[in-house]
């Protein structure tokens, strides 16, 4: 009797019992945890992106960033603005919790009809200032940043670009014997000046620190180019 009691007991548990109690049974949901694993990472202090030298607009950031319960998602912010590819961009966080305490002022101490004294700017200080590169026999080049004045008697008859590396080459029209010049600029956009003779021209060759259309102009005292 107490045999056949046991195996009766063996047999319903056997039928309510699941086959593997590792895995949910039908209609069962799935409930969200996290991990309760030290997964501390060192805070963000100031991380840097250096862009190309062909970026002038810079149209979205996205950031993408990992949740407490491993998921990645990702955020992004709409812009439309310009940009120098010469300079870096920042992704920080501040940490500062002081904030600057903005002193009340009595209105009985405040001096009406007072203007600030501005000292007027001198024409020197008005004026851009422009820097020699180079100059050789009927050419001299001089620059402020993206802006370079080509101070010469003779006209341009062709520019192009050629890339690799990138540079604008300028004809000028002139029967001379100019010699073959070359010359490295240190600091700039304009990295180095190349001057040589052909039959019925010369040649100036300048060479870029990037990527850049140009624009150029007739002046007075020769041609205008700037870098765009």
């Amino acid at each position: 009797m107490v045999k056949v009691l046991l195996i009766s007991i063996l047999l319903f548990t056997t039928i309510n019992a699941r086959e593997n109690p590792f895995f949910a049974i039908m209609g069962e949901k799935d409930i969200p945890i996290s991990s309760n694993k030290d997964r501390t990472k060192p805070p963000l202090k100031r991380a840097t992106i250096t862009l190309p030298s062909q970026a002038r607009i810079l149209q979205k950031v996205t950031i993408e960033f990992k949740n407490i319960d491993g998921s990645i998602e990702s955020k992004s912010i709409e812009l439309d603005n310009a940009v120098d590819w010469h300079l870096p961009i920042f992704i920080s966080q501040s940490y500062s919790t002081q904030v600057d305490s903005i002193p009340v002022v009595k209105k009985s101490t405040i001096k009406k009809d007072i203007k600030p004294k501005v000292k007027p700017q001198s024409k020197s200080q008005e004026k851009e200032k422009f820097d020699t590169i180079t100059s050789v026999k009927h050419l001299t080049l001089l620059s402020s940043g993206k802006k370079l004045k080509l101070i010469t008697k003779d006209t341009i008859i062709r520019d192009f670009l050629l890339v690799n590396p990138h540079r604008i080459v300028i004809d000028f029209k002139k029967d001379t014997n100019i010699k073959s010049y070359v010359k490295n600029i240190e600091e700039g956009v304009f990295k180095k000046v190349k001057i040589g003779n052909h039959k019925g021209y010369y040649r100036a060759v300048i060479e870029l620190d990037g990527i850049y259309r140009y624009d150029i102009r007739q002046t007075p005292y020769g041609y205008f180019l700037e870098l765009l």
